[in-house]
């Protein structure tokens, strides 16, 4: 069985993974590689 990850999680490995950056610059519009937005994405998922 694999263990279910939750959003935050998988941000952190987004992070380790350096496809996120691993804070929030707050530019508007955010940029793609908003921590933010990923764990927003990946909640609405």
């Amino acid at each position: 069985m694999a263990k279910k990850r939750t959003p935050a999680q998988a941000v952190k490995k987004l992070m380790k993974a350096g496809k996120v950056k691993s804070r929030c610059c707050q530019s508007r519009p955010r940029c793609g590689k908003c921590p933010v937005l990923a764990l927003k994405r990946l909640k609405a998922a």
